[in-house]
């Protein structure tokens, strides 16, 4: 049983520190005071409570939440939402690497605390603070509060993912390293229409990109934007058997942890941060036989989840990449996160992009080791990112 015992914190004897084990003993504005202001949608307390109270994050899937609160008084000033976890699956972030050497030295890795928003690589994560308290000193409260209780536990570790770049520098200031990944994103240039994107690339390219979206429409589908209350009832579970599928693709590489409560639930607790890309074969009363789910929130755009009913050439890049990014020129959006994935993302425009967690051994053998080691790791992924954006298919006065 892990101790998370009620703390009055120091220095600061106005504020006091409260480990939480559920989203639902947490008041829901006192946290989307501090969670709404922030760039992503991942942080706010509807999608992590649903999380929670559908089964998908819990001990039992590795996923123990224990959530840390700072009070003054009555009054939610600090929080971050925080897992034991029993494994590294789920995170987008392979530290299977680390485990390993931990257990050659004879180290107990597991369980570790994590900081993220489950099974979600979404940059944006970071602790939620209210504005018109001392930032800074409630952070250290925070920070202090986590390394006591990693040293009561026992726990070698603590690492927060997919970090909000702001909130990496201040980290860092107070010894967590930074751990450099790639990921990809989209940039809104000031374009006005899909052509307007379209003439960024090459000749070639461009002349690739133009079939692949008329594959789909040759094929008789019609791909349908959907947001908030358009969305019907029937799509949320439907979404989870398209989730299930593509999952289970790929067997014990997958991340299958929402359940379709999750999916359920979101119908009346968060679709209007929701936009799905319904693909349909036929009139738009039927069933779409494809579906692409990503959540939006003031300028940006992220995608998730995707999956079909059955394999349509070229619907995968229409649904997730063609369509949305035609949404988010017409909606203003200037950024689309698409998620973790293949390089072929490259092909289509998506540029390859730093992201970073903050990492902290309690253990002296693999805190000096990671010390002695992260320049050179960083070196190379920055390299990954490089190398990636070599083979951007743009025209030659794009590389300029």
């Amino acid at each position: 049983m892990l101790s998370r015992k009620a703390t009055k914190a120091e220095p600061g004897p106005t504020y006091s520190i409260v480990w939480k084990s559920r989203m639902s003993d947490i008041d829901r504005s006192a946290w989307n005071t501090l969670a709404l202001p922030l760039k992503t949608p991942l942080l706010e307390w509807e999608w992590l409570h649903l999380l929670e109270d559908s089964g998908s994050a819990r001990a039992e899937t590795g996923w123990q939440p224990l959530h840390l609160t700072v009070w003054s008084g009555d009054r939610l000033v600090g929080a971050a939402p925080l897992y034991a976890k029993g494994h590294s699956d789920g995170e987008f972030v392979f530290d299977h690497a680390w485990a390993h050497l931990a257990q050659r030295l004879g180290i107990r890795y597991y369980p570790k605390l994590v900081g993220m928003s489950p099974f979600s690589p979404v940059v944006g994560y970071r602790f939620l603070i209210d504005p018109s308290s001392d930032a800074a000193q409630v952070t250290r409260l925070m920070v202090n509060a986590i390394d006591s209780f990693c040293y009561t536990n026992k726990i070698v570790g603590c690492s927060f993912l997919f970090v909000d770049p702001e909130w990496k520098a201040q980290m860092e200031s107070l010894g967590f390293i930074a751990w450099q990944h790639q990921s990809y994103a989209w940039n809104n240039r000031g374009f006005h229409s899909f052509e307007d994107y379209l003439a960024i690339f090459n000749t070639n390219q461009r002349r690739n990109i133009r079939r692949e979206r008329r594959s789909t429409e040759r094929a008789g589908i019609c791909i349908k934007p959907l947001t908030g209350a358009e969305i019907p009832r029937q799509l949320f579970p439907l979404m989870y058997t398209y989730y299930s599928r593509t999952n289970d693709q790929y067997g014990p590489w997958g991340c299958k942890y929402l359940t379709k409560a999750f999916f359920e639930g979101l119908h009346h607790r968060f679709r209007h941060r929701l936009l799905l890309m319904a693909a349909f074969d036929g009139p738009e009363n039927e069933l779409p036989v494809g579906l692409s789910f990503l959540l939006t929130k003031n300028d940006r755009l992220y995608g998730r989840y995707w999956g079909c009913a059955r394999k349509i050439n070229h619907l995968h890049f229409n649904a997730c990449y063609y369509s949305p990014i035609e949404w988010a020129i017409r909606h203003g959006v200037g950024l689309f996160d698409p998620g973790a994935g293949s390089p072929h993302k490259v092909r289509r425009g998506f540029e390859a992009v730093a992201n970073h967690s903050l990492h902290r051994f309690y253990d002296p053998s693999l805190a000096q080791i990671l010390q002695e080691h992260i320049d050179e790791i960083n070196r190379q992924e920055q390299q990954v990112v490089e190398n990636l954006n070599a083979a951007l298919p743009f025209s030659k006065a794009q590389k300029r």
